[in-house]
């Protein structure tokens, strides 16, 4: 799912200080766009699905894979705790942003023509539905699954002596001591209860006046979720019995020690979502950083949007805990024990081989190896032969985007190094790299991202680290988040000065790119050259009149860039030219772009629309969308990259980048696309996007009326093709098998 001030500048950069870090407040224009209307007058809202709902359609395909019997069965347990993970965010920002809206009384219709409160209430039933299924699943399908290979989530009285004993002695150890009951009495009011902490809601009674009294204990979340109660390796030995208890169960059964003297009558596990997303006046603040950071404290106090109780609690204390956290009865979801089943991740990550994926080991792309060997080349003299067109994971990062950064940083030719960093990891290379190059005397600038949703805290930590390093750290422009992922490498060489470029779909992290799927173009293309320096110039400074050759940037030219395109290929069918239209998008919601597909559809131009999640788009509709085919793909790898490509007359034209088809992206984000130059690159796209489509390739299939339907095995029951499986495969075959 997914606020910058100017700091004050300092007269002068002497050798020995660096430059604070900055927002610059220089805004890049917004353009305003009518909505489209279209020729068969086909204009009302229905024409699009609801982008809410298309959310937990795609959260439901993430069911769906761990509903498959097929799966890999800790592959299987992985998507329900990814599932889980994606439900919470959707509640802490897509939820609380219509609650918000509703509050506020903003009652505008949404695209599709709901108000906010019919979609609230749309959504939170169906919510409730998938969670419901959720539990299921686990219960019935998985929990059963993974008795059968000796793994258990077990309970307190399913255990043998011995392993109680073992964790009686781990409780007092490592448990008690962090424990802290809150009492509710006269004297303790209600205490605040954080977003998706787990709880107990417990009732105890003094045996001396008999009154029963109710108190809370918060889970540690510093503690693993589920206990390992053979040992942390047992699971990963076949055949051996691997035992797991939840955390709550043991601090549960020794509710007595926490309130000595009082009975303990009974006890519930609790759990409540509140509203995380963040909200930072940029202009009004004196420093970003400053402003996120308090931001950050107050998140935590949030409204809450969700309460999750055990479906044997208390009604008095379902009620008392409605009452005290201002939640509606829609607001609260019984659910049977255990809730979070994001805490099923410790099971997931088990590592017993034959429950999992085969093992991927990236390959070197071909491109960056040294001949005879399969040693990483010199990436700028590789550069240098032609461009290098990445398609990670398949490719691995280390030796490419990594390499290019950490050969830059010692290369005392490399005179400077501009990098965007939206989320990545605070010990990546990507960061030392940066570090290694400013302690050197280069000239780094590293435009950082730190509004990045839920990875603020950790981008402020890094941020800070390569300023006190030497680098110079700017936050952007104000009232735009920076998304788009480009690094830009200045070399003095023979014959002067030479940029060597890196232009992604994905974001510079080095353990997502293990299996998030994504593109990336090395290239030593002048004119690309150009066109980065243009846009880093601006993004650090003052130029908000740059234009691009080869890039199409947010929020001024990529939506009306894609539209052109996509005109232009309704001009070539209506002259009996090629004509097609693909979009490969996590997201497509945008009003625009999609009228403009649909326009396409009309004059008779096929239009392919590959989406990971979000699907705002109404395929197959008479007169409106019947040429437009909408695929889903989801898998071991999370679909993640965005291609566009248009057959451009028989010319085809293919654009890479970071841009999804949603306002944020196109009116309040920085984003770029970049049109790839090199045929054979081109070729390849074209013929993957193709497989993507291909009906004997297994994907979910969206129809007029707004339902996915999954397609995976053949009318005699038999798999369809695996993109990525064979992608890996091709791989294995140095690629042999789609890029010639």
């Amino acid at each position: 799912m997914e606020s910058e001030i100017a700091a004050r500048v300092p007269a002068r950069y002497g050798s020995s200080e660096v430059a604070p870090a900055r927002a610059t407040q220089d805004r890049i224009d917004i353009p305003e766009f009518a909505p489209s209307l279209l020729p068969s007058g086909a204009i009302t809202p229905d024409r699009f699905l609801d982008r809410e709902s298309s959310w937990l359609d795609f959260n439901a395909r993430v069911l769906e894979l761990a509903e498959d019997p097929d799966l890999y069965l800790l592959e299987r347990v992985s998507f329900l705790s990814i599932f889980a993970s994606n439900l919470d965010e959707f509640f802490m920002v897509r939820v609380a942003g219509l609650k918000r809206r509703i509050a506020t009384g903003l009652a505008v219709p949404s695209a599709a023509g709901l108000s906010p409160i019919e979609q609230l209430e749309q959504i939170m039933a169906d919510g409730y539905k998938l969670q419901q299924r959720h539990a299921a699943v686990f219960a019935e399908n998985i929990r059963p699954a993974l008795a059968e290979e000796n793994i258990h989530l077990t309970t307190w009285d399913e255990l043998d002596d011995t392993a109680r004993a073992e964790l009686t002695t781990l409780f007092a150890e490592k448990v008690f001591p962090i424990l802290t009951p809150l009492a509710v009495d006269p004297a303790h009011p209600f205490p605040y209860i954080s977003g998706l902490s787990l709880n107990l809601a417990v009732v105890v009674r003094n045996p001396v006046s008999e009154k029963e009294l109710f108190a809370r204990v918060k889970v540690p979340d510093q503690l693993p979720r589920l206990i390992s109660v053979d040992g942390p390796r047992a699971g990963n030995v076949t055949g051996r019995t691997a035992r797991f208890i939840p955390l709550e169960e043991v601090i549960a059964v020794h509710l007595d020690q926490l309130f000595p003297g009082m009975e303990v009558l009974e006890h519930h596990t609790f759990r409540v979502t509140r509203n995380e997303d963040l909200e930072v006046e940029e202009d009004d603040a004196e420093n970003l950083l400053q402003a996120l950071e308090k931001e950050l404290l107050r998140r935590r106090f949030g409204p809450p949007v969700r309460l999750e109780v055990t479906t044997d609690i208390n009604p008095s204390i379902r009620a008392l805990l409605s009452r005290e956290l201002g939640v509606e009865e829609d607001e609260v979801y019984g659910l049977p024990a255990p809730l979070d089943l994001r805490g099923l991740s410790v099971i997931g990550s088990i590592d017993r081989g034959e429950l999992r994926y085969p093992k991927h080991v990236p390959h070197t792309n071909r491109d960056l190896k040294e001949s005879e060997t399969s040693k990483a080349a010199n990436v700028f003299a590789a550069m240098r032969r032609r461009d290098i067109l990445l398609h990670h994971p398949y490719d691995s990062f280390s030796t490419s985007v990594q390499a290019f950064l950490e050969q830059a940083a010692a290369d005392p030719k490399v005179q400077a190094i501009k990098q965007t960093l939206y989320r990545t990891s605070g010990d990546s290379p990507i960061v030392d790299a940066l570090i290694d190059a400013a302690e050197s005397g280069k000239q780094v600038l590293a435009l950082v991202e730190i509004k990045a949703r839920f990875d603020e805290q950790a981008n402020i930590s890094w941020a800070r680290k390569l300023e006190q390093a030497g680098v110079h750290v700017v936050y952007g422009i104000v009232g735009l988040k920076t998304h788009c992922k480009l690094s830009l490498v200045v070399r003095q060489e023979i014959d002067g000065l030479r940029r060597y470029c890196h232009i992604g779909t994905g974001n510079y992290h080095p353990r997502t790119a293990r299996y998030y799927e994504d593109f990336g173009l090395l290239t030593a293309n002048e004119q690309v050259g150009q066109d980065l320096s243009r846009l880093f110039n601006q993004l650090s400074g003052y130029a908000p009149k740059s234009t691009f050759k080869r890039l199409l940037v947010a929020p001024r030219s990529v939506r009306s860039g894609l539209i052109d395109r996509i005109e232009r290929e309704i001009a070539n069918q209506k002259a009996g030219l090629a004509a097609r239209v693909v979009v490969k998008v996590n997201s497509i919601v945008d009003e625009a772009v999609i009228d403009a597909l649909y326009r396409a559809s009309q004059a008779g131009v096929k239009v392919d629309v590959i989406v990971r999640g979000i699907c705002s788009v109404r395929p197959g509709v008479p007169g409106l969308s019947e040429n437009i085919t909408v695929r889903s793909v989801l898998g071991r790898f999370l679909e993640h990259s965005r291609v566009f490509a248009f057959a451009n007359g028989g010319d085809p034209a293919v654009f890479i980048g970071s841009a999804d088809m949603m306002h944020r992206n196109l009116d309040r984000r920085v984003e770029t696309l970049v049109q790839l130059s090199a045929p054979e690159d081109i070729g390849y796209l074209m013929s993957l996007l193709d497989r993507y489509m291909d009906e004997g390739t297994a994907s979910w299939h969206l129809d007029r009326e707004g339902r996915w339907t999954r397609h995976h095995k053949d009318a005699e029951g038999a798999p369809l093709s695996d993109v990525q499986s064979y992608l890996l495969a091709s791989r294995a075959r140095n690629r042999s098998a789609v890029r010639h």
